[in-house]
């Protein structure tokens, strides 16, 4: 009888085991079903929306703005699938999916499909909302005495003019461009929070950074961290700053300083305060040639990329840079506006940097991991090498200076790299609160919050008087919004990585010069470790994997703070 019952108990439970595994295999179907259903869609129209967005940059043509909208809303329309939503959601919360590499897809596609909880209707209008905004900022120039200024000239005098009024009359001509789209933005920020309180959220802050993988308390504890971590260090060089700019515009006190006499539009880039000046380096020399011949020696080929980019200044045409992945299968182009300086050899290297990140990535991997681990992963990588324009070593491996003339420049490029990311994190700051801020009551003073916040975190004097939407001026609020705070993490993982590099890779102590150039181990490093696994692995994870530890902003004190 016992035999009898034990046998029973088998083969209810072989059964119950079985119809487990049938189930699964079910569930794993569908998933995959569901999957080559979605790519045959999905990545023609992914193409197409990029090429229509690339052209609408160069052109600045009102129709090619139009077809780039158009194509828009046709990924909006295709992730607001309602009926695609629900079968996510049944696979998901089955349990069912056991297969690492399905699971990760189904996370990825859960979170973009969320949007299907949205009105179409409200997605479509902030589409056009946004196409809006974006020709206004790319037909806009700065008119001056009757003469009209793109960003480049505009950044000329800001940094090279002596005269405080000229100074002032500029800054003040390429504000205008913020009571033009101000209003515009304000509605569509409320339009953002209306989608995001569609789906859950309090508002679009909080729903962008929970979906793309970042806790936004988290990310609100890490700034209060680095605000603190960097305030003292920021006075300090703010201070000398002030000093020198005192005696450069023959001012009575610092309290005569005001936002434009600070060598750009936001003081978001260090200004000049040494006796060096690094743009006789570049002078006369092509840096789209310099880029390239280091890119390829550290193993990491830019020819192919650099055909297909659009790298010069010309009428109509997007005066922001940029790099897009076109295709996630090898057309990768990079938007420029170069001229021979320092800032665009920066530039240049920067954008390079996102460029051999997205053509490195394993074309093997599903379509939908074919992304970078995050978008700041992306941004450490651009950031680490953009730092280099300003590193004597570089200098002497790549133009061919001199070891006296290397040393002759070092104390004061590093000395200006530290100011660069110590002004760099506070005008972060700025941007993260005010988005933050914005989006909690997009109704509040837009204008006295940015500078009541410019005063806090970047200690500027706000001009007298002054009550201009200045916020509307920075591109990023309108068209690429909570999106910022990620600079700055990836000025945290470029200094992690860097460390990582230097002691495993160059196996070196020397963590002051250093440039990579020729050692393609470091491009193999990046391509195995950093680039190829793409969006396969949460971004911890591969930032784990890839330097023996998650994300610690130790080493960015190390290299800046301290």
């Amino acid at each position: 009888m016992k035999s009898l019952k034990f046998l029973l108990s088998l083969l209810i439970s072989a059964s119950l085991l079985m119809s487990c595994q049938s189930k699964k295999e079910n569930m794993k179907k569908e998933l995959v079903d569901f999957i080559k259903k979605f790519d045959s869609v999905y990545i023609p129209l992914y193409k197409s929306v990029n090429i229509a967005s690339w052209d609408a940059s160069i052109t600045g043509k009102p129709e090619d703005f139009k077809k780039s909208e158009e194509m828009q809303m046709q990924i909006v329309k295709l992730f607001a699938d309602k009926e695609s939503l629900k079968k996510l959601e049944e696979i998901k919360v089955s349990g069912l999916i056991t297969d690492t590499l399905l699971l990760r897809q189904l996370d990825v596609m859960y979170r973009a499909f969320l949007m299907a909880k949205a009105d179409t209707a409200k997605l479509n209008a902030m589409v056009r909302m946004q196409t809006a905004i974006e020709q206004k900022y790319g037909n806009f120039r700065a008119e001056v005495k009757g003469k009209k200024l793109n960003d480049n000239e505009i950044e000329d005098v800001l940094k090279h003019s002596k005269d405080v009024n000229q100074q002032k009359e500029v800054w003040i001509a390429q504000k205008k461009i913020g009571p033009v789209v101000a209003a515009d933005i304000i509605a569509l920020v409320k339009k953002r929070n209306e989608i995001a309180k569609d789906l859950g959220f309090k508002n679009y802050h909080e729903m962008s950074l929970s979906l793309s993988e970042q806790d936004p308390k988290n990310i609100s504890q890490l700034f209060g961290q680095l605000d603190s971590m960097t305030r003292s260090a920021f006075a300090e060089v703010k201070g000398e700053i002030d000093n020198y700019f005192v005696k450069y515009y023959n001012l009575k006190s610092k309290d005569e300083l005001r936002p434009w006499n600070y060598q750009n539009r936001f003081f978001q880039e260090a200004p000049k305060i040494y006796e060096q000046d690094l743009d006789q380096y570049y002078k006369g020399k092509n840096l789209e040639q310099l880029d390239a011949v280091y890119y390829t020696g550290i193993g990491l080929p830019m020819d192919e990329i650099l055909k297909n980019s659009d790298l010069y200044g010309k009428p109509g045409k997007n005066q922001h840079d940029y790099c897009t992945d076109i295709d996630k299968n090898g057309d990768v182009r990079m938007l420029c506006n170069i001229v021979p300086n320092e800032t665009w050899m920066g530039t240049i290297l920067h954008e390079s940097g996102h460029a051999v990140y997205f053509a490195a990535i394993n074309r093997d991997l599903p379509f939908i991991l074919r992304d970078p681990a995050h978008t700041f992963t992306t941004e450490a990588i651009a950031e680490m090498f953009g730092r280099f324009a300003t590193n004597p070593q570089w200098i002497k491996d790549n133009l061919g200076i001199s070891d006296e003339e290397k040393m002759k420049i070092a104390e004061n490029s590093l000395k200006t790299l530290r100011i660069q990311q110590l002004v760099f994190s506070r005008w972060a700051q700025l941007m993260y609160n005010f988005e933050k801020s914005m989006y909690e009551n997009p109704d509040q003073d837009l204008n006295k919050l940015w500078w009541d916040l410019a005063e806090k975190y970047q200690m500027l004097k706000r001009p007298e008087g002054r009550n201009e939407p200045d916020w509307a001026t920075k591109i990023h609020i309108a068209l690429y919004p909570c999106y910022y705070h990620n600079y700055l993490l990836g000025e945290l993982l470029a200094s992690q990585l860097y460390y990582y590099i230097v002691k495993n890779i160059v196996k070196s102590e020397d963590y002051k010069f250093q440039s990579f150039t020729g050692n393609k181990e470091v491009g193999t490093f990046l391509k195995e470790k950093v680039f190829a696994p793409g969006s396969r692995y949460y971004w911890d994870d591969m930032i784990e994997k890839a330097t023996g530890e998650k994300l610690t902003p130790k080493y960015y004190a190390k290299q800046f703070v301290k």
